[in-house]
């Protein structure tokens, strides 16, 4: 990401420092394993279905067994990971139920956050959002699209969201909504869904729920993001069953 775009980020709402609606969790190395957990998805370093002992986790996330082992079952709980006899920890696996159970809670998520953000979005915050959609849009657009594309991408695409759903101010909610987002990442690694022909459609559709907030059509805008979720679920189905994408120009 360049500089202007980097200066950007750091000054979002929710990115230098927690959101309004997000908890913060003391500092302790059950704490540091889980976000270590989490970073290694977020980064796509561990995979849907994928096995894993306590000792190579502790590897992994580079923290002592003891706390490894009191991770695991906040993990398990949180439906992430699952124990299998004399084989190990495996890693949550993709399949119908589990796309259909994440959009869903992501539909219902964001349809209560999209209504509150509606209130509290400044026109310069709206502004800063739809300028680093833009570019993310061009950079995909790119005959060539640059190495960091994907993960600028996911940072920009993902950004909105959680800012969205930290604006409704309920840590509960808050911390829900990024357990599911765990899945959701998951499942698109699974269906190989963010290469650069699937970026574009995600930039459009986030650029018509912004400016639609930011031209005050709230209905509208809520619209925007309720298509916008239904297309995402339906590009992961396309990925899973290995249907070509439509190139969009």
């Amino acid at each position: 990401m360049n500089s202007t775009a980097t200066a950007r980020a750091a000054s979002r709402p929710g990115r230098a420092e927690p959101a309004a609606g997000q908890a913060v969790e003391p500092v302790t190395q059950r704490n540091l394993a889980y976000q270590g957990f989490r970073q290694q998805i977020i980064d796509a370093r561990i995979r849907p279905g994928q096995f894993v002992s306590q000792r190579e986790l502790m590897q992994l996330l580079a923290m002592p067994l003891a706390a490894v082992r009191e991770l695991v079952p906040r993990l398990e709980a949180a439906g992430l990971i699952k124990a299998v006899p004399k084989r190990g920890l495996q890693v949550a696996t993709v399949d119908m139920k589990l796309i259909r159970n994440a959009w869903q809670v992501r539909a219902m998520v964001e349809r209560e956050a999209v209504q509150r953000f509606a209130e509290v979005a400044t026109p310069a915050t709206l502004e800063r959002l739809i300028a680093d959609h833009e570019a993310i849009l061009q950079r995909a657009l790119q005959p060539q699209p640059d190495a960091a594309l994907e993960k600028d991408a996911q940072a920009v695409d993902w950004g909105l969201h959680d800012l969205m759903v930290d604006s409704i101010g309920n840590e509960i909610l808050s911390e829900i909504y990024r357990v599911n987002s765990l899945h959701v990442r998951l499942i698109r690694y699974d269906a190989d869904s963010m290469r650069p022909v699937q970026v574009v459609p995600a930039m459009r559709e986030h650029l018509a729920f912004l400016r639609a907030l930011a031209a005050g059509d709230r209905e509208g805008a809520l619209a925007q993001m309720m298509s916008h979720i239904e297309h995402s679920k339906h590009r992961v189905l396309a990925g899973m069953l290995g249907m070509p994408p439509t190139a969009e120009r």
